[in-house]
């Protein structure tokens, strides 16, 4: 490649991010450098950053497919992608495009340990054409090995599979011995642990026999791979820079990846920020990215991104004081040109239902001044917090989404047409096929039990499913399930118009099965339009197992695409989000940090972490919101009672200062607003009426 010219894109960064752009990079060089940390703040322009660094490695002579770029989700490797094009096609011109077409390894750390499973399969003792479970397929498979094992009819009662699952995958993830996990995680479990020793052999034996990998295989035989010098050595050769977004999210096997690609560092660049490690609960440790430098000798150097370009000043300053607590972190003060001079608004109010009424009323008048709904956010720290506020937006017919509940792909009739092709790609999916002969009118756990014996056995699985007797009431229903799975493991109708026949072979039973089938029929039709973006059964499945798209909550109605709808979002599911006025629900101790968030320091200071980036979501308007007190319900002779709440731990007295601090209602209440003495007493009237008849 000739000498690229001038780099103008360059001129639009401020000095820290071009720091980090250029870092280990000469005019026209781009060989490989010491490791660099770039520890970007909220609303730093990390993203920009890091593209900007793809793009200008590739403009000064890198190979684009000899660079790794690992991201959390797949819809960010592609939004990164386009950055890239943009920006390198300034100096490249429409050679741009051929270049950034050339990245393909870019993706999640679990989509790019799919694709080198399959690449080095025959190494590692796998068949390539492995299935992959979702979490809720593991979960089903957990089940079906801890009932042959006998342990759902022990007498006290065992974990249930959920909870096996997550013991399992702590100890997976976290890359710690199951007694650990159960004495850090799970006490309650603890009595088991022998019992669950042997339950997860189980569980590794059946995956291995059935030819499925978890959602946790994909980083754990990729990390044993590593474990293998010449695999190790083959594998970080073939590229010579690797790039890792939210770093602070990664877990011990992530990162023990990453130095056994790149043991000394050099053309390994990783970004994020320490002060938003909030996801423990999926084994991710903030001590990944505080430790990063001390790996390598020399150590890794780091670039501090701390200007902001999304909040307003006083909005920062109040962030940088709750975060400015935390017991260890880099030292970093976010800054911004953006002046200001409202303060974020600390609001008390009387209980859930005022804070409710509170948050509808700023809405509105915020839209009244041209401010739209989709601009406006809740945040809360977890999904049921936000009942009493969902009520109140229906009863104001206020269109809302929420994000933290239930998934797409978790629904029941998509989880059936999914089972019916991983079955077709993987006929030894014991799960699968569990769920897609139970589809079938006559057959229960017995009779689809039997056939998959069967076809366990047997050396080609599918002759097997041909030569099985069909369930004695299963009628002409069994010869169609047996016909549909010839003809789409034919292939003759191509890729993706199977889709297609598939749902022509599901939709009768999905008549028979749910009252609500057109509506479901629209999400099967979504399916076919998703899988038409991809090029293969295989691919499809991987994908879309690994990074599957968000669905909405919709009790207020499932608003139209061009229509305006408020944002209702667990803090979790926010981070990566901005919006201009942003309301946090019940910031007080037992909700942020929660009760179950308090059992140690390190618990602690991700609590801290979580209102950080709650705050950090707000440009222009942040409301903090604390209820004076919650009703409980209680199952003692004491009945339900009001419990009294304290403000955050995290915003301590001399915090508040930095606060417009405000109590709601100002006047008094509305005469149609029930007292405060008479919200004090619950009576149960349904009990009454119910007592009439006894």
């Amino acid at each position: 490649m000739s000498e690229p010219a001038p780099s103008p894109y360059l001129e639009r960064l401020n000095l820290q991010q071009r720091r980090a752009v250029e870092h280990g990079v000469t005019l026209g060089v781009a060989s490989p450098a010491g490791p660099l940390l770039v520890i970007a703040g909220a609303g730093s322009g990390k993203t920009n950053t890091l593209a900007h660094r793809v793009a200008h490695l590739i403009v000064n002579g890198a190979d684009p497919r000899r660079m790794l770029l690992m991201t959390f989700s797949r819809r960010a490797a592609g939004e990164m992608a386009r950055r890239i094009e943009r920006i390198a096609g300034q100096v490249l011109g429409p050679s741009a495009a051929v270049m950034t077409d050339a990245l393909t390894w870019a993706g999640t750390f679990h989509g790019i340990g799919a694709r080198l499973l399959r690449d080095y399969a025959p190494e590692i003792g796998l068949d390539p054409a492995f299935s992959i479970h979702d979490r809720e397929d593991s979960a089903d498979l957990m089940n079906l090995v801890r009932h042959d094992l006998g342990f759902s009819a022990t007498e006290s009662r065992f974990p249930a599979k959920g909870t096996c699952l997550a013991i399992y995958s702590r100890c997976v993830n976290a890359d710690i011995a199951l007694e650990e996990a159960l004495r850090t995680a799970y006490p309650w479990c603890a009595g088991w642990a022998s019992e669950l020793r042997q339950l997860f052999t189980a569980y590794v034996e059946a995956k291995q026999r059935q030819n499925v990998l978890d959602y946790d295989d994909l980083l754990l035989y990729w990390a044993q791979t590593m474990a293998e010098p010449s695999l190790a050595a083959d594998i970080g050769g073939r590229f010579d820079h690797v790039l890792v977004d939210e770093y602070q999210d990664t877990n011990r096997l992530q990162a023990s990846i990453l130095t056994a690609m790149k043991p000394d560092g050099r053309g390994l660049t990783v970004v994020g920020d320490d002060a938003q490690s909030i996801y423990s609960f999926r084994a991710a440790t903030v001590r990944n990215i505080l430790d990063f430098p001390k790996l390598f000798s020399p150590p890794g150097a780091i670039v501090t991104l701390d200007q902001n370009y999304r909040s307003s000043q006083p909005i920062l300053a109040a962030s940088n004081a709750v975060i400015e607590l935390a017991s260890e972190r880099f030292t970093k003060n976010l800054w911004t040109d953006r002046a200001a001079t409202e303060r974020p608004y600390l609001v008390a109010v009387r209980d859930e239902a005022d804070q409710a009424r509170y948050i509808v009323g700023q809405i509105l008048a915020n839209r009244e001044t041209g401010q739209k709904l989709k601009q406006q956010a809740v945040l809360f720290r977890t999904s049921h917090h936000s009942g009493p506020l969902e009520v109140e937006l229906t009863r104001r017919n206020i269109p809302f989404v929420k994000f933290g509940g239930l998934k797409f792909l978790d629904a029941a009739h998509v989880k059936d047409l999914l089972a019916l092709l991983r079955f077709v790609q993987n006929p030894r999916d014991r799960v699968a096929g569990f769920r897609l002969m139970q589809l079938l009118p006559g057959v229960g756990p017995t009779s689809a039990q039997r056939v998959l014996d069967r076809m366990a056995d047997a050396a080609d699985p599918i002759g097997a499913l041909l030569e099985a007797s069909a369930p004695p009431r299963a009628g002409d229903d069994w010869q169609g399930f047996v016909d549909a799975i010839v003809a789409l493991r034919a292939g003759g109708s191509g890729w993706p118009a199977e889709m297609e026949q598939a749902r022509t072979w599901y939709e009768p039973h999905l008549a028979r099965i749910h009252e609500d089938a057109s509506i479901r029929t629209a999400n099967l039709v979504q399916l076919e339009q998703i899988a038409a973006g991809y090029p293969s059964r295989e691919r499809f499945l991987t994908e879309l197992t690994l990074d599957p798209p968000d669905a909405t909550s919709d009790q207020a109605g499932v608003p139209l695409r061009d229509e305006d709808y408020l944002i209702l979002s667990t803090i979790h599911s926010a981070k990566g989000q901005e919006w201009k006025s942003v309301f946090v629900l019940n910031v007080v101790d037992g909700c942020i940090p929660s009760d179950l968030g308090t059992g140690s320091t390190p618990e602690i200071e991700e609590e801290r972490r979580l209102l950080y980036v709650a705050m950090t979501r707000a440009k222009d308007n942040l409301h903090l919101v604390v209820p004076q007190r919650f009703f409980t319900h209680q199952q003692s002779a004491t009945g339900d009672r009001h419990v009294y709440a304290a403000r955050t731990r995290f915003i301590p007295s001399p915090l508040l200062k930095l606060f417009e601090r405000v109590s709601w209602p100002i006047a008094s209440p509305d005469s149609a607003t029930p007292s405060a003495a008479t919200r004090s007493v619950r009576v149960d009237i349904g009990a009454r009426m119910r007592g009439m008849w006894r």
